[in-house]
């Protein structure tokens, strides 16, 4: 008999190659959590998550889930892997969940938010979590892009995945906030492609740069080349905040 357990990951992702176990010279967050827990139960535990975050990638949000032969209180689980991890990964929320609880093909979004900072001097403070982008932008022009993305869409011009993949996709939310020196970017939808979202975030760039305009993204998307879109921007900026599931699957076995 087994015990289902749902954590909530926050990461730094900039010393580790994305979410994915890799081989074993290439640090992964799912990597450290398979070893943690391989400590604490004795034995090798799967760890599912919810996405496949790119190298770089940071997360406040990512879920995982994993089965245990023994049963632990999940607040003594969540601290007794904090003690394991490294300082980089912690465990912020841990339950019990029913047995066919699964954070990857359970979930319903994902939300993912991407920072840019436009001042002359970035801060040491948060140049592992924003692009510095220290020249003009014309935000109307982005703020004129960003709507072109929202909807379900073939999003070929913005992704590098493997040829053979669906490119269907649908993003049902997409806002630009700005403050001060800070552009904040937020998308939400159920499922995206390889780089798509930094592909998307890269477009908008080149946009307020004056490269492309806001008019030829729907040509961009027509296109289905990823050579029609702009460039590809950097994995730091990029963060996982929130997955959402269904009422289905949010029920906790010990309620």
């Amino acid at each position: 008999m087994t015990n289902n357990y749902r954590v909530v990951v926050h990461f730094d992702g900039t010393e580790y190659y994305g979410w994915q176990f890799q081989t074993a010279e290439y640090p992964t967050i799912q990597a450290e959590m398979i070893r943690a827990l391989k400590i604490i139960a004795k034995k090798q535990v799967l760890v599912t998550g919810s996405s496949r975050t790119d190298a770089g990638v940071h997360s406040s949000g990512l879920t995982a889930n994993f089965h245990l032969p023994v049963a632990i209180e999940p607040d003594s689980l969540r601290r007794a892997l904090n003690s394991l991890l490294p300082r980089d990964i912690r465990i912020m929320e841990c339950e019990l969940m029913d047995k066919a609880f699964n954070a990857r093909f359970g979930a319903v979004s994902k939300t993912y938010v991407y920072h840019i900072f436009t001042g002359q001097v970035q801060s040491p403070f948060n140049q592992r979590f924003a692009l510095h982008v220290p020249f003009p932008l014309d935000l109307k022009s982005m703020r004129r892009a960003v709507r072109h993305f929202v909807g379900q869409k073939d999003f070929s011009s913005f992704t590098s995945d493997e040829p053979g993949k669906k490119r269907l996709r649908e993003v049902d939310l997409f806002t630009m906030r700005v403050k001060n020196e800070e552009i904040t970017l937020t998308v939400r939808g159920k499922s995206f492609l390889r780089y798509m979202v930094r592909n998307m975030v890269g477009t908008l760039i080149d946009v307020g740069r004056g490269k492309i305009a806001a008019g030829d993204i729907p040509a961009i998307f027509a296109a289905k080349d990823r050579r029609r879109a702009g460039q590809t921007a950097p994995a730091k900026g990029l963060m996982l905040v929130k997955v959402e599931y269904g009422q289905e699957e949010t029920g906790n076995s010990g309620k």
